[in-house]
Parts: C-alpha cells; structure tokens; sequence
C-alpha cells in the first residue's frame, strides 16, 4: 500500500564532490532540529535525496512546508512509496495527479537510479501515463511546460511518486559555512541580511543596539520576535542585546554634530569584533545597501570599516529598498519591521550628517572621547536571550553563565 512520505530534493549540497557527505549530514541535522514537534519516524539519505519518513501520516502537508523554509532544501514535495507493484504505482499517481489541485495538461517523468527493475524509463513513462488518460480523459498530454509532472522514480527496491512539489529557499545547509555576527535592529534591512548569510550556510550570531536607557526596550522585543520569525529557517538561536543609549548621549556631546552616526557606527562594529572573537565567528554583517542612507556611502562606509580587522559582509549593498522589503515580506519579518519603534537609530540624531566623511576628521572626532574604555564596558553590558532554534550553534564557554542575572534568566522579564 502507497505510504505518503516527504521527499527533500537538494541542487547545491549535490556539488560538493567529496565534501558532499558532510553537508548532507548537516542537512539531515538541520531538519531533524526544524521538524522536532512533528511526529518523525526518521531523516535518511536515498539516491541524491534525503527522505522524511513520518510516525503519523495526517502531517505530511505540514512537514512538507517546514522543509521548504530549511537553507538547502531545493525542493520539498509530498510523495508516495511504493513497492515496485506496476499496479501500486499506478494507483499512486492517480492519487498524487488529483491532489495536485487544477490543472489542464500533465506529463509522465520517470527515472530509475539503478538499472536492475527490468522496465525502461519510456516504459514506465507509458504504462503510468495510460493509466492517468484514463482515470483522467479530459485532461491533455504536453510534453512541454506542462502544467503538472508526475514523477515515478525506482530507487532501490521501492518506487516515490509524486506531483506535489513546491520550491524550497534553496542555498546552503545552516552550519557549513562557519559563524558570523549580524547586526541586528527592527528595521527591514539587518533582518533580510541576516537571513541571506543564514542561507549561504553560516551560523548567524545577531547582535541589537538598544537605546536603552535613553529610549524604552520596545526594540528589544520587537527584535525578540524577528528571531521567532526566522526561527523555522534555523539560522540563528542567540540573540545579543547592548544597551547603548548611555554612550551615544556621550559620543553626541563630545564630537560634531555631523559625525555622530559615524562614530556611532564605529562602536557598534569594534562592539561586534569583540563579540566576534568571543564566539568564534569569522566576519561580520551589516544591513547596508549603497546610498540608502547617509552612513551608507562609500566614503562613511569607509571610515566605519576601518575600525575593525575581520571582513564585514553587506548582502544587501546592491539592492533597494523595494527588493528588501519584498524580501522581508517573504521571510515573514515585513510585518513586525512595518512597526515603529524607539531605538538606537533614532536617537541623537544630527540635523545634518556628514555624507563624504574625511578620515582625518574622523579621526579627531575619535580622540575626543575614550573610545577604548566605551567599548570595554559595553561587551562588559551584553545581554542574551536563547531561542534554541539552530542545530549548529555551539554558546562560547566564556558566555554560558557571563551576564546570568541580566540576560537568560531575566531577559524576557524586561
């Protein structure tokens, strides 16, 4: 009897030559860790995929849209095993051909992953397409851009058929490409660019700038809830929080009007390095795209860039504000960015700021307060909240009890 089961399909995990064995490993891990509160038999590999088998078969459709949210998935589709019983399969793909909702024209593709079923592709393609005319007569055979593909694949001793099959985010498997800390505020931006890494396979760290005290912890918390959003993608479990309200009242009456964001920024970067190292991470990200705002130019990219050693990674710097928001609206964070709110950004903002920063200039303005001590005692400030939502974060030994008072324990009392 036709078992419904989920087929996760993958294109670039496929690419990896000898690497492949490892990401395939983390695909599995990644997806065992999204799938926990599904009732799942087990995760196996099969022949160039991986197959979800289920312990109850009324969640197939919920599983099979969880998988697709998971950085690697290239395809996700609800399939039938089979036994290799021409009848069985046949009965399958008529099931799977009315489940896949209205149509007017269908195609047979079949394939066969081992060459020991003694019927040919074109055979198959033949006996399951008969069999679909029939049950079916109204509907049209196209060999081309049809609008619904059956598949029937042999694979070992058993047949999948489906017709179901929606793309996933595609990218790389959460985990396999080292970590990385992202700036992280309610906006639109930071979200999405934290979301595009997660999907090139890094283990994201994101880091909020609050302007707490100076402004009320609404970001903060709002910023809990972009995690919560992203939580299905698996790319993040960490959240880290600096109240940075203090210091930016500091740097706005030391320095010029004009070089507040600069000097902002500049911290807020020498701030993530620290927590960088801390964790492990190798690079940094922001949410720039090219001239959106005043501190995005090249020139005030420049003098912010400067103060740190490690890459800074900015997913978004060739795209504008229409992409990034639809993009938002794709991974669910559009809404919740769509709020105002109070925060860091807001706050001691200059009239003018500067657009063409000059480094000489800026590197008076970063003499005119102690930048080294601010910076020290803002790491010594962090604060984190876990979500447990990523398979691949390891915490830092140095961080599972640092800031036990104000942060895992009392954060969300805030």
């Amino acid at each position: 009897m036709p078992t419904p089961v989920c087929l996760v399909h993958y294109h670039e995990v496929g690419l990896k030559g000898k690497n492949r064995a490892s990401f395939e490993n983390q695909l599995v891990a990644n997806l065992r860790h999204a799938l926990r509160p599904y009732p799942i038999e087990r995760i196996r590999r099969i022949s160039g995929h991986l197959l979800v088998e289920l312990a109850d078969e009324r969640v197939v459709r919920d599983i099979f849209e969880a998988v697709r949210q998971v950085p690697g998935v290239a395809r996700s589709s609800v399939a039938y095993r089979c036994e290799r019983d021409e009848q069985e399969y046949c009965d399958a793909a008529i099931t799977a051909l009315a489940e896949a909702g209205n149509f007017e024209s269908f195609k047979v593709h079949a394939r066969r992953s081992n060459t020991d079923y003694p019927l040919h592709t074109i055979d198959i393609n033949r006996l399951v397409g008969s069999a679909l005319c029939e049950r079916f007569p109204d509907k049209q055979v196209l060999m081309h851009h049809p609008d619904v593909i059956v598949y029937v694949n042999v694979v070992q001793s058993d047949v999948y058929v489906y017709a179901t099959s929606e793309p996933g985010v595609g990218g790389l498997p959460v985990g396999t490409a080292g970590k990385v800390v992202s700036l992280l505020s309610s906006g639109f931006d930071s979200p999405v660019a934290t979301w595009m890494v997660g999907r090139r396979g890094a283990t994201v760290i994101p880091i909020h700038f609050s302007g707490r005290p100076m402004t009320s912890d609404t970001s903060e918390y709002l910023c809990q809830d972009i995690m919560r959003a992203l939580a299905p993608s698996g790319i993040a479990s960490r959240l880290y929080v600096v109240p940075f309200g203090a210091s930016q009242r500091e740097i706005s009456l030391a320095v010029p009007q004009s070089l507040r964001i600069i000097m902002y920024r500049r911290i807020m970067l020498a701030v993530a390095e620290r927590l960088a190292h801390i964790e492990g991470a190798k690079a940094l990200v922001t949410g720039e795209s090219l001239g959106q705002v005043a501190s995005q130019t090249l020139d005030n990219i420049t003098a912010v860039n400067e103060v740190v050693d490690m890459p800074v990674l900015r997913p978004l710097i060739g795209s504008d504000k229409q992409e990034i928001m639809a993009r938002a609206q794709a991974i669910g964070t559009y809404e919740l960015s769509s709020e105002s709110v109070d925060d860091c950004c807001t706050l001691f903002m200059p009239r003018r700021p500067e657009t063409h920063a000059r480094l000489d200039e800026v590197h008076e303005a970063w003499e005119l307060f102690d930048h080294e001590a601010m910076i020290s005692s803002l790491v010594e400030a962090i604060e984190y909240v876990d979500f447990d939502t990523c398979a691949s974060y390891r915490p830092p030994r140095s961080m599972r009890t640092w800031h036990n008072e104000l942060g895992p324990a009392n954060f969300g009392e805030r």
